[in-house]
């Protein structure tokens, strides 16, 4: 336990994925996509036409699950689902969605629980999440709450898929956001919400640049880091 951990929870567009990888980068620490790992889950069941809404089976699922982190030839960090390399489908809006409704279940949370701990290395360890700070990491000596507008948060998606070359919608991504945070705010288990030591960073009008130096000299002043 006396490993550090700096968590990063917020909303879907905030930024922090981005942010917590090159933190995690900077600092040479490990790194935690938790929300890799739901959407893992809700594409597992996708592809075994298993309904999301169906507790047992999604809750089995998320126990088995046959999943692999690695890095290619290149350094670059690939994630494999039952042996296949599924990245591309990961970050698509249909696997967003669907993550977030099997992250409701409690079961599920409970069996991903452990797997999100064993990150946790020395030197230290990024947790991305939205409940990193309150529920997997509760000791963390740094916890970031980053969240920006919902607009600002839909704008960024829709340029991310604009630019991997996939059809977007502005207004329905708004929507969508807006009902993802309700669901993940209104859930039982591990609602969305910022611990009560946690900092909150606003980014609607911070460049990542902006937002990651902020979060190191948030860190430095913890005596995390050295320098930034």
């Amino acid at each position: 336990m006396s490993v550090p951990v700096i968590t990063l929870d917020g909303p879907g567009g905030s930024g922090k994925g981005t942010v917590s990888r090159l933190l995690a980068e900077r600092l040479g620490w490990s790194f935690l996509d938790s929300g890799a790992l739901y959407r893992l889950v809700a594409l597992g069941a996708l592809r075994r036409e298993i309904a999301l809404d169906d507790v047992a089976q999604v809750s089995a699922l998320a126990r088995h699950l046959d999943v692999c982190f690695e890095l290619d030839d290149t350094g670059t960090p690939r994630v494999r689902l039952d042996g296949d390399v599924v990245g591309g489908e990961l970050r698509t809006e249909a696997c967003g969605d669907a993550a977030s409704k099997v992250a409701a279940i409690p079961s599920v949370r409970q069996a991903l629980l452990d797997r999100q701990r064993d990150f946790r290395s020395a030197p230290g360890l990024v947790a991305d999440g939205r409940d990193m700070g309150t529920v997997v990491f509760p000791d963390a000596p740094l916890k970031v709450f980053l969240t920006a507008d919902t607009q600002e948060r839909a704008r960024r998606r829709y340029l991310q898929l604009k630019e991997q070359g996939l059809s977007a919608n502005l207004p329905a991504l708004i929507e969508e956001l807006a009902e993802r945070d309700r669901r993940d705010a209104e859930r039982a288990v591990a609602p969305l919400r910022p611990a009560e030591d946690a900092i909150e960073v606003n980014s609607t009008h911070m460049s990542i640049d902006a937002v990651l130096n902020e979060i190191l000299a948030l860190a430095a002043k913890r005596g995390l880091v050295t320098a930034v």
